[in-house]
């Protein structure tokens, strides 16, 4: 890009115009927060912030035959808020198998089931009579003795539920495969800002969990292998031990191995030939735990450096279906993403000690775990995974409320989707795949729904509405602000919402006002154009005025968002120069402004490119002599 040539003046139509400090949207209860110190108005959490917190000790079982998941568990709760809690809510998604559940769409009838069955619950040791028949997907239960402020209670559960035929986020993969998610009652997240989390899940919306630690064990019958959230306590308990030595190599080594074929499998030469083997996962400060099961999936696992001054190594796995033609590929890709993304963008080495992708329906991601779908096309598997692995970030580094504010999480597995895609297909591949599979349905879409403000809450769209809401709008305004401040600056400060976030639970506020904070500048106008606005992209050029070789382009946004461009001037000798505008053009007009530049010669046409901000109506882009 060649600005040097160019005398570049940014005028305002509508006269002078000067920067004033904008407030923000803030709901009551949000405003309540700030008001009782738990946040901060410079971004940080605020001197009395706090979150609770539980221990969970779980034993799990499958039995393949009547596909049937039972468990027991010991929650020890500990209440660190300012409040005593006279209930608890229990929130389990699977209940939204039921045929009561409130869901976003129709579902057929292998997707339906029974739903939670419990036949065991104390708390303190005082038993409690539960009637699961009416529960949802959460439920309130009224406490014998309240938990007082800085106390801890512990809850004791025995339950059931069957596992759905039709596999989605979790279910029957086939008829002896299962990914076993979301699989526990567990108590909500209570919060400073909104206190239980009592919002139906939806077949929609994604998840809220607390930062909890967690020993699961988990019962399967021998010839099956079990992969889950959390380090393997005991391969030498449940693996044969060539398997189990392989397994250890494996955590060490840069080359991806087969740890169990088709044959090994088929044959039951894998696992210990006890008629049920106990697999013990632990892993703690993490908002979820969940795991998959097969008799019949390969294995595949290697292990790559994630922290280039520590040497810490992450164990990439695999499991899948011999039929499939990608997932050969998946622990491969798994450590060219895990690399890419702690040494990149978002340049924060992965925190995790484990990472496996499992071929189901979902894709979707878990902490540690990513549940994907097969396909042919090798580069959209890839690109999928891609966007699974980069919800490590958000929301399981980042405990961001997915349920309410999705584009905390999908917003930045976009923008990271397409960064490493650039790297890894080159940047005109990425804009192409980024345009067509995120951005196109969207501006191409002039419906009522497509341009709700971003910070509604993600409950209260529905459709292409909350897609483009979660991921499409949210991840355009991270790259626009990217391309603002520069890559190392915008590194910098996101490093200092992530840093000051990590293993806690930030809302929008939070990272508008730590990027405010540690760049030194109100940003309010950008955060109010790009996410309390109804805005959309829709340049145009209103005219050029010609004096002699200064050319003046007025430059009206009709949609409204402050986006970068790039003006592409082509002179009358068929050459070409290019003046690349970042969003801090818009900061003080938002509406219309006007480029000036001294140009060397004629020019014979002038056009405005948005690039990966496809413009609405670009037929008014253009201007020719």
């Amino acid at each position: 890009m060649k600005k040097n040539i160019f005398k570049i003046a940014a005028l305002f139509l509508m006269g002078t115009v000067t920067a004033q400090a904008q407030e923000l949207y803030m709901p009551r209860n949000i405003k309540t927060a700030y008001d009782n110190g738990t946040r901060s108005m410079d971004g940080k959490p605020g001197k009395k912030y706090w979150q609770n917190k539980g221990k969970y000790n779980m034993t799990i079982t499958v039995t393949p035959n009547d596909k049937l998941v039972k468990g027991t568990e010991t929650i020890t709760y500990t209440n660190n808020s300012p409040d005593t809690l006279h209930k608890v809510t229990i929130r389990f998604v699977n209940n939204i198998h039921k045929p009561e559940a409130p869901r976003a769409g129709y579902v057929n009838k292998d997707f339906l089931t029974s739903g939670l069955d419990i036949n065991l619950f104390t708390v303190d040791g005082q038993s409690y009579n539960m009637d699961t028949r009416d529960w949802g997907t959460t439920a309130d239960i009224k406490l014998n003795n309240a938990i007082a402020p800085g106390k801890s209670a512990s809850f004791k559960i025995n339950w059931s539920y069957p596992l759905s035929k039709l596999s989605g986020r979790e279910g029957q993969i086939d008829s002896t495969t299962f990914f076993v998610a979301y699989a526990f009652p567990r108590v909500s997240v209570y919060d400073d800002y909104n206190g239980w989390d009592k919002i139906p899940h939806m077949d929609r919306v994604e998840f809220y969990n607390d930062f909890n630690d967690y020993l699961l064990t988990v019962k399967a019958p021998k010839n099956y292998v079990v992969w889950a959230t959390g380090d393997l306590l005991n391969p030498d308990e449940v693996l044969q031990p060539k398997f189990a030595e392989k397994l250890k190599k494996s955590y060490i080594s840069d080359e991806v191995v087969s740890i169990a074929n088709a044959k090994e499998m088929t044959n039951g030469e894998v696992t210990r030939q006890n008629e049920w083997n106990t697999w013990k996962f632990k892993a703690d400060h993490i908002t979820d735990v969940t795991f998959a099961m097969s008799n019949h999936y390969l294995w595949d696992a290697g292990s790559v450096v994630v922290d280039s001054k520590t040497k810490r190594r992450t164990s990439v796995q695999s499991a899948y279906d011999s039929k499939a033609e990608d997932f050969s590929h998946a622990a491969t890709w798994t450590r060219q993403a895990l690399d890419w993304f702690s040494n990149n963008w978002p340049g924060v080495p992965y925190p995790f000690s484990k990472m496996t992708a499992v071929q189901g329906f979902a894709d979707m991601e878990f902490p540690m775990m990513v549940n994907d779908s097969s396909t042919p096309d090798l580069e959209f598997s890839q690109f999928v995974l891609n966007h699974e692995i980069a919800h490590t970030y958000f929301p399981f580094y980042m405990g961001t409320n997915e349920t309410r504010y999705a584009h905390m999480d999908e917003g930045w597995a976009t923008t990271l989707e397409y960064l490493i895609g650039q790297q890894q297909l080159g940047k005109a591949k990425a804009d192409e795949n980024y345009k067509k599979f995120r951005v196109e349905r969207w501006i191409k879409d002039p419906s009522t729904e497509e341009d709700q403000p971003v910070i509604t809450l993600s409950t209260q769209v529905s459709g292409s509405g909350y897609g483009n809401n979660a991921y499409v709008k949210p991840s355009l305004a991270y790259l626009a602000l990217k391309d603002m401040f520069g890559d190392v600056l915008f590194k910098k400060y996101l490093h200092a919402y992530m840093d000051r976030w990590n293993g806690k639970h930030p809302i929008p506020w939070d990272f508008f006002n730590t990027i405010n904070d540690v760049s030194g500048q109100n940003l309010n106008w950008y955060w109010n154009n790009w996410f309390f606005s109804n805005n959309y992209i829709d340049l145009a050029i209103d005219k050029v005025t010609i004096k002699g070789l200064t050319y003046s382009v007025s430059i009206r946004n009709t949609g409204g968002f402050a986006i970068p461009f790039d003006i592409r001037v082509t002179y009358a000798d068929g050459t070409t120069e290019v003046i690349h505008e970042t969003p801090q053009i818009w900061k003080f007009n938002q509406k219309a402004i006007n480029i000036q530049f001294a140009a060397k010669k004629i020019v014979s046409s002038i056009v405005l490119d948005g690039g990966i901000y496809m413009d609405a109506k670009p037929v008014d882009n253009n201007w020719n002599k």
